[in-house]
């Protein structure tokens, strides 16, 4: 028996990343891209049970997505991707609402 998994979970939206997080990723040899592929998979990293049950439960009803990955001893990363939005940022009404935004910071830049 095969189970398939749809790969991306969820819709990113534009892809952006603080300087600090490229930085801190540059400087542990990560790739943004591995931590993404992750982050879409709905691999949520380091959270708490209830942490994982709210992004569980964001992949229906279009709440914000949070992921929080160990890289190093003592350094995470987060990567953030916005609830659902019906408009966009020209006013325009999304129909259906999708997300716009996924950012990968640091905890710090929050």
């Amino acid at each position: 028996m095969s189970t398939t998994t749809t790969f991306p979970r969820f819709a990113a939206g534009q892809i952006v990343a603080t300087p600090g997080a490229l930085a801190l990723l540059a400087q542990h040899n990560v790739t943004p891209e591995s931590l993404l592929h992750r982050h879409l998979s709905a691999d949520w990293g380091n959270l708490c049970s209830d942490d994982t049950a709210l992004n569980d439960a964001s992949l229906t009803d279009g709440s914000r997505i949070l992921s929080s990955y160990l890289i190093a001893p003592g350094v995470t990363v987060w990567i953030i991707t916005d609830a659902e939005a019906d408009i966009d940022d020209e006013g325009n009404v999304l129909a259906p609402p999708r997300r716009l935004y996924t950012t990968i910071l640091r905890p710090q830049d929050y």
